[in-house]
């Protein structure tokens, strides 16, 4: 288990040798509240269908490439989204992101990470949220931070963290941002605004 971070952390990433991170993946996680059903109140969980996607971001915080549902591979190749799950079913990560930060374009310096509930569904229906980095590049992939959402409400979308350059390296930052929207051209405007 990686170290857990509040809204508003950061931490660097680095390997337990102190050497930078070069391949990690973004995993995102979330379960349906169950909803009361029936006359006798027997509880079922709903599908959720949130979708993760990334935002990458110029030095002057210009949106200048995506990866989500329909674009599943980052203009430089250096991010790759595994693909869409319609559900939020099963244990473990739901969505995942691949990002190799060698191959980041040198003009990218942030990568703000969001998701988003195409069907509209707010948070009120959604639990135990949470987003973790793990390190690909070291045998076994082991988690290296965590951020679990504990926040519900009306919105349909969240900026959840993001990933900057932070001198030979990167650094993690836990943001955890109320915002709404279906997809990630809608939450550019919130994104930019976690910069």
């Amino acid at each position: 288990m990686g170290l857990s971070l509040q809204k508003g952390q950061s931490l660097s990433l680095k390997k337990n040798d102190g050497s930078d991170l070069t391949q990690v993946r973004l995993g995102l996680g979330w379960d349906a509240v169950a909803a009361k059903r029936g006359l006798f109140g027997s509880r079922k969980q709903a599908d959720v269908d949130l979708d993760a996607s990334a935002i990458f971001f110029d030095a002057e915080g210009r949106a200048v490439d995506y990866v989500w549902f329909n674009q599943l591979r980052s203009k430089d190749g250096s991010a790759q989204h595994t693909g869409d799950n319609l559900t939020g079913a099963g244990e473990g990560d739901d969505e995942t992101i691949r990002i190799d930060l060698r191959a980041v374009h040198a003009a990218v310096t942030q990568i703000v990470f969001v998701i988003s509930s195409y069907s509209q569904q707010t948070f009120d229906s959604v639990q135990n949220a949470f987003c973790r980095v793990i390190d690909d590049s070291t045998p076994g992939s082991p988690e290296v931070v965590r951020y679990e959402l504990t926040e519900s409400g009306t919105h349909t979308a969240m900026v959840m963290a993001k990933v900057s350059r932070a001198g030979s390296g990167w650094a993690f930052s836990a943001i955890g941002e109320r915002a709404n929207g279906r997809t990630v051209a809608d939450l550019v405007a919130p994104a930019t605004a976690a910069l």
